[in-house]
């Protein structure tokens, strides 16, 4: 089944490429969110039914509309496909440069929108991205997702959080929503593609102002957040 599931995958993905590129260029690539909530979101809807995988959404309230910065922890392949089938309002995401190297995922990230990014051993690079992605966010007014860990990390333990995501919201103002994803152990396929047929908790949690926070306290904000993910964690992982 494996084989199967990877192909079907991988024909999901070429025909979003081809869909999203064609309304993109009948539309002059004007309707970014568009083409983000009516054919990515399906897209990752549809390949998490081919991996019999379902999700559980764990929340006591809408997604706010107003522009959010959403962090989550990272342990899987899984995850991506959960995160762009959450549908998150407008919302943009940030994206290792790594997987422009698929094609039909390259194609669909420019046309979205993905702020792509670079290992953390080019932090020039890096902090050049942020400070774009900033200028772009602030003036459009979406949201955004990335990943505080940049990395998938498979051991069971919430990973180092570096500073972006934290420094990017106190830049915007914006309050930070985390996502706790909880996939079972035993279906989890780390940084594979052998995921088993499971469900997948996605935890809501509360917005965490950020507007007053200041830049000599950021790594200690950012500790703070971490902190609440390592309580998470072992609340929730199974």
């Amino acid at each position: 089944m494996y084989p199967i599931r990877l192909a079907a995958t991988f024909l999901l993905m070429t025909l979003a490429a081809v869909a999203v590129l064609a309304v993109g260029i009948a539309t002059f690539f004007q309707f970014r969110r568009v083409y983000s909530e009516w054919i990515v979101t399906p897209l990752g809807k549809a390949i998490l039914a081919v991996w019999g995988i379902r999700m559980a959404l764990h929340r006591s309230d809408p997604f706010p509309r107003t522009q959010t910065v959403y962090i989550s922890n990272h342990t899987s392949t899984i995850d991506m496909f959960v995160l762009i089938a959450l549908g998150l309002p407008s919302c943009r995401f940030f994206l290792s440069g790594y997987l422009r190297r698929l094609i039909p995922m390259g194609i669909i990230g420019y046309i979205i929108g993905i702020f792509w990014t670079v290992p953390q051993q080019y932090p020039e690079r890096r902090r050049r991205i942020f400070e774009r992605a900033a200028r772009r966010l602030r003036r459009t007014g979406e949201s955004v997702y990335l990943s505080p860990e940049g990395e998938r990390v498979t051991t069971g333990e919430i990973g180092h959080f570096n500073k972006g995501a934290f420094h990017l919201a106190m830049d915007l103002g914006a309050p930070i929503v985390p996502l706790f994803i909880a996939i079972p152990a035993a279906a989890n396929p780390g940084k594979g593609m052998r995921g088993r047929a499971c469900t997948v908790d996605v935890y809501v949690k509360p917005p965490i102002d950020t507007r007053s926070w200041s830049l000599d306290r950021l790594e200690a904000h950012r500790d703070s957040v971490r902190n609440a993910f390592v309580a998470w964690n072992e609340e929730h992982r199974r």
